[in-house]
């Protein structure tokens, strides 16, 4: 089966056929760095950072570039409150957003270009815009001609004249248009500029995507992405722009995130409910935050709460117990053979699997054809294998546990890593008690070793006595 994903151009899902066969080219708008990141650019870099990983495992050969927007109001304002140059501030953010992108297990993108290292071809880009009748300069600002581009409003369904008709008296009376936006923006005082030929300035937000996709994918690409905020006016623009210049499509596909919303409420810092990703990830581990992302279609919005964290770490959980136990699992001479069942477990979780995810990306049915899999895995060591079928089930939980990794970029860690990353206590702490209530069993000294195993329970670690020793797990 083919991907089917949905177009936010046609409001509808479509096949998705690459321009290059076997070969995929996807752009998607970054983060303005003048602050860190938050848990709306973590649930959109999550989103796009799976369709990615899909298309790979898929065979696909993938290039994905996501810039970052490196000058602009926000990023002059917050320089100037900190005394810091804006440059400075610019490179900073990019590292602080590059280190809470990692630590969320997102690839990094084969391309992140910065919108001040194409400031020659942005002026060319106005340049012939201006010579094509779509833009005009006026006392050093450089606008786009909305009217001269027929199909405006098309992305987002909007209606041009509905459009004038319902815009706000605008203060610059310098534009033909009041929906006429800028491509070039005149310099103020005190702020970075760039020579041009309408004098020193800046380029306006818009433009700078539609360049550095340009110069990066061509002028016609697969999928352009973002977040629904950005639908319009940002990707409006972008169209505009570009096939005013190209006078072909832009991108053959559209796709966009829903909003994040806290207590039904889109999160928003004037409401007091906004939250950084590493705010977040002081209370929990992070592919439990992950997790809740993928617990939701990206298309849908998603809400947030602590009750909703606990939830995904509690599901991330009850995979990694299964895992351990797969791991731990030895089998019997006289024990059944269960060879069959393991096998339709793995053929069962592929069909689910990729059915979802083929499915316009739907992670939430795949996240249920994992949990339907630690539920068959779990019967089948309850019914005591032979010890070949458990040699095969531990083969079969990795192959497919490898899958979810590669493509959800969840369970990257062995389940004895899992619990240490989650101790609230030094690990060499909790080996310490273990030892040491093994001394008290050795010693027949049972109320220690009752007293120790309780402290560690106390301190939210369970232990499990086997043949091969004690091992200890955590508990959510």
């Amino acid at each position: 089966m083919n991907i089917i994903l949905y177009n936010t151009m046609t409001s509808k899902k479509e096949e998705f056929k690459p321009i290059v066969e076997g070969k995929v080219g996807m752009y998607v708008c970054g983060v303005t760095v003048y602050d860190y990141t938050h848990i709306g650019h973590g649930r959109s870099s999550v989103a796009f950072d799976v369709i990615r990983r899909f298309f790979e495992y898929k065979g696909y050969d993938v290039t994905f570039v996501k810039n970052f927007t490196d000058v602009d109001d926000k990023i002059i304002n917050r320089a100037n409150e900190n005394h810091e140059l804006w440059s400075e501030l610019s490179e900073r953010f990019i590292k602080e957003h590059d280190a809470d992108m990692d630590s969320l297990y997102i690839k990094r993108p084969t391309y992140t270009p910065m919108a001040t290292k194409y400031i020659e071809k942005m002026i060319d880009y106005c340049e012939r815009l201006i010579e094509k009748g779509n833009a005009y300069a006026v006392d050093g600002d450089v606008y786009f001609r909305v009217n001269s581009f027929k199909e405006y409003g098309r992305l987002s369904g909007r209606n041009l004249e509905d459009m004038i008709a319902g815009a706000r008296v605008d203060v610059n009376d310098k534009k033909e248009n009041p929906l006429d936006f800028a491509l070039w923006k005149a310099a103020k005082p005190d702020e970075p500029s760039w020579k041009s030929p309408w004098g020193q300035g800046r380029p306006g937000w818009h433009i700078e995507c539609s360049v550095m996709s340009e110069a990066i994918l061509g002028s016609n690409i697969d999928i352009h992405g973002g977040g629904q905020d950005l639908i319009f006016p940002h990707h409006e623009n972008e169209i505009a722009q570009s096939e005013a210049i190209s006078c072909s499509t832009f991108a053959n596909y559209w796709i966009h995130n829903g909003f994040v919303n806290i207590n039904k409420e889109k999160m928003s810092k004037s409401l007091n409910n906004f939250f950084t990703i590493r705010d977040i990830l002081k209370i929990c581990h992070p592919e439990a935050l992950r997790l809740l992302f993928l617990m939701t279609h990206y298309r849908q919005p998603l809400e947030y709460s602590e009750d909703k964290l606990k939830e995904a770490s509690s599901a991330l959980h009850r995979i990694y117990i299964f895992l351990d136990e797969a791991a731990h699992l030895t089998g019997s001479k006289k024990g059944k053979n269960l060879k069959q069942e393991i096998g339709d477990m793995k053929s069962h979780f592929i069909k689910e699997f990729e059915e979802s995810m083929n499915d316009d990306f739907n992670t939430p049915k795949a996240v249920a054809a994992i949990f339907e899999i630690v539920r068959m895995g779990n019967t089948i060591i309850a019914g005591k294998p032979d010890t070949e079928s458990a040699e095969h089930l531990k083969e079969v939980s990795s192959y497919i546990f490898d899958i979810v990794s590669k493509v959800l970029g969840i369970i990257n860690h062995s389940a004895d890593e899992w619990y240490k990353s989650n101790l609230k206590i030094p690990v060499q702490e909790v080996e310490a008690l273990i030892l040491k209530r093994a001394e008290a069993r050795k010693n027949k000294d049972f109320a220690l070793a009752d007293s120790v195993r309780a402290e560690l329970t106390e301190k939210g670690i369970e232990i499990i006595d086997t043949l091969d020793g004690t091992r200890f797990r955590t508990l959510v």
